[in-house]
């Protein structure tokens, strides 16, 4: 009788610790962050699983901070940002705008001339790069107001953008949730319209695996699952040609130092004074999670894999950081302190028709998904 009551209860406690093991979720908490000029409230989600925290805002969407270990098991955050709202919002206002882990659409990265076709219309967005549009135009999706919900292991954050914001077509839907699930934090984008328009969603969150403030990023090593990039022109508008990167310093198939080739002397990395490109991911098939790249921080051990759903990824080096901006307790940002690795549609894909189509019409869903994982080694 004692074997089996202690039988019993060892079978007792070992399905009670796996039920509890299998029930173990992300922490979601909520609380204010701030309000706005105008008194609305803003705010901040915080996802927590284990070492690993994200913290995001319904303003813009912004990633705020993202802590993970290093290979010591200290955490430290690892994306560049601000303490408060008041520092977002004044700097998404101002000339210069880093969109620091913002949300961006309704067009992600550059229209050249602020202009495009569709379906024999012609349409005019605002111009915030020179002659050309950005991200959207200096009113985009980084400086809205989203609504928040806590969902399973994260947040869905949804905006209505109206017919004509922003010289866009359609009532546009978007919803785009965050969740931290197995040491990753997924990005899932979805859309709808009633009017044909473009769209081209992405995340602009800076990475410095050393942790935000501590340097530049010219050490960390980078992997990219891409043969061919998109060169651009003396304003960083595709040229429409898809060039391969073999022999060229855009070739990161295997693992190279951002800084090793970033000052030689090459024309495509003069016109954008380093890397800030769009590069043509080796795509395991339209809509299917690609294993896109690849970041390794030697001190730290910290690792970073991007997979997304998406044909391009723009990889930037935070080459207009100047040492001006203060972060995240007072740290000093400086030139290449933060990398970007921004999974998107190919930049001015409406003025360009060989290039996978960013047009989306009624009765259609957009969706993408992006997958950022964390490790150390």
């Amino acid at each position: 009788m004692r074997a089996f009551f202690k039988t019993t209860f060892g079978m007792l406690l070992c399905l009670t610790m796996c039920a509890a093991t299998l029930e173990a979720k992300t922490s979601v908490t909520k609380k204010p962050f701030g309000k706005m000029p105008d008194g609305t409230q803003i705010d901040v989600y915080t996802l927590s699983e284990g070492k690993i925290e994200a913290r995001i805002i319904t303003y813009g969407g912004i990633v705020i901070s993202l802590k993970t270990p290093d290979k010591s098991g200290k955490v430290d955050d690892i994306v560049l940002g601000f303490d408060t709202l008041d520092q977002y919002v004044k700097v998404s206002n101002a000339a210069g705008n880093p969109f620091f882990g913002a949300l961006i659409g309704r067009y992600a990265n550059r229209i050249g001339n602020a202009e495009f076709k569709l379906e024999g219309k012609e349409y005019h967005v605002p111009a915030n790069d020179g002659k050309n549009s950005l991200h959207g135009g200096p009113h985009g999706f980084n400086n809205q107001v989203w609504k928040g919900k806590e969902s399973p292991n994260g947040v869905a954050l949804t905006y209505l953008s109206k017919d004509g914001e922003a010289g866009y077509p359609g009532n546009l839907s978007v919803t785009v949730r965050y969740t931290l699930n197995n040491s990753a934090l997924h990005i899932d984008y979805s859309a709808t319209t009633d009017k044909p328009t473009v769209l081209n969603l992405t995340n602009h969150s800076y990475f410095n695996l050393a942790g935000q403030g501590n340097g530049d990023i010219l050490n960390h090593e980078l992997t990219l699952h891409a043969s061919k990039f998109t060169p651009v022109d003396s304003t960083l508008i595709p040229t429409g040609e898809l060039r391969p990167v073999a022999n060229t310093p855009f070739d990161f198939l295997k693992p190279h130092r951002v800084g090793e080739r970033i000052n030689v002397d090459d024309e495509q990395l003069k016109i954008a004074k380093g890397y800030d490109h769009n590069w043509v991911i080796d795509s395991q098939g339209a809509g299917k999670l690609t294993d896109t790249a690849e970041v390794y921080e030697p001190t730290t051990g910290r690792v970073l894999r991007v997979s997304t759903t998406q044909p391009g990824v723009q990889f930037y080096t935070g080459n207009f950081l100047d040492g001006t901006l203060k972060g995240k307790g007072g740290k000093t940002y400086v030139h290449r302190g933060g990398l970007c690795l921004e999974t998107q549609h190919f930049p001015d894909s409406p003025n360009h028709p060989k290039f996978p189509t960013t047009e989306l019409k009624p009765g259609q869903r957009f969706h993408n998904v992006t997958v950022f994982s964390f490790s150390t080694r």
